[in-house]
């Protein structure tokens, strides 16, 4: 025969109102942060694991980041080899339409706004980087003002100021491509035909061209179709980049997503179940309180006579 007394019905009653408090703190987080816990100690088992995931997890992001200012600087390098290649297109031009009219009336002031259209391309920025200096990025890696400055017997090479530092970047844990494009790398061959045009023997070229200017003009057409694809297939190794990057980009993203669902499967908590275990303790929780409420009533010091 057990024995019942108020004391032991009490400590029954509160144990049972502790457990049920206890369950709806529990369960009340989860349905909160949607974590199962709050630290590594609700997850012991997979502690180790849970570290290792977060480590790769923040060498994903920091790949994420770096890809992602990798991208700009290549889209700002394209923009200015394409405005570099395009200059070297419009001095082709302004030399065929001059042989085409006979006069080369306009020829040199053309060709003068095209020589500053490609220096200011080979002067261009990132963050307030030059671009094409390798790695002297604060100093101007291309120092021509204008025609006037290719006069004479002057070293191309007087004009470019770049070291011979690549910028390689790593992608992945597996990738490194180079990104860096150096100013001499595009510019000695252009500077080299614009001072050959402000020092050709047949010079200058003001008005209606001799045979003489006609011929040697003719010449020079050859040598700037081939500036102008020698450029045009640095402006595609850097597309060719800017793709490998774009795929890096897309390939870490989708190594994250999917760390972050493996992390979720073990951290994150079923918040349908949660939700409903949530209200089971609850209830748990009023009944063990009613069941207090009640045994406080049910006391025999409650009913026996004083005195």
């Amino acid at each position: 025969m057990n024995r019942v007394s108020t004391a032991g019905n009490y400590a029954t009653v509160l144990a049972n109102l502790t457990k049920a408090q206890q369950g709806q703190i529990y369960f009340g987080n989860q349905v909160a942060t949607q974590k199962k816990g709050a630290d590594l100690k609700a997850f012991a088992t997979t502690a180790d694991t849970l570290t290792a995931m977060h480590t790769v997890q923040a060498r994903l992001k920091a790949y994420q980041e770096q890809n992602n200012v990798i991208a700009d600087r290549l889209s700002s390098q394209d923009v200015a080899l394409n405005q570099v290649t395009d200059a070297a297109g419009a001095v082709r031009t302004a030399i065929a339409n001059a042989l085409a009219t006979g006069s080369a009336e306009t020829m040199m002031t053309d060709v003068q706004a095209q020589l500053s259209s490609a220096v200011e391309g080979m002067n261009a920025r990132y963050n307030g980087k030059y671009l094409f200096a390798g790695g002297q990025v604060d100093t101007k890696p291309v120092s021509v003002t204008g025609m006037n400055d290719l006069a004479g017997p002057v070293p191309i090479a007087g004009f470019l100021h770049n070291d011979d530092y690549k910028l390689q970047n790593k992608l992945d844990d597996s990738t490194t491509v180079t990104s860096g494009v150096l100013a001499s790398d595009i510019g000695t061959q252009l500077l080299q035909a614009f001072q050959d045009l402000q020092n050709s023997p047949e010079g200058p070229f003001t008005g209606k061209l001799t045979q003489a200017q006609q011929t040697w003009l003719q010449g020079q057409l050859a040598n700037w179709d081939s500036i102008r694809s020698n450029l045009t297939t640095v402006t595609a190794a850097n597309g060719l980049t800017q793709q490998r990057v774009d795929q890096s980009k897309t390939n870490v993203t989708s190594q994250s997503d999917t760390l972050t669902g493996m992390l979720g499967d073990i951290t994150d908590a079923d918040m349908g179940q949660a939700a409903t275990q949530l209200q089971m303790s609850q209830m748990a929780v009023q009944a063990a309180a009613h069941v207090f409420q009640t045994l406080q009533g049910a006391s025999l010091l409650s009913i026996l006579p004083a005195g």
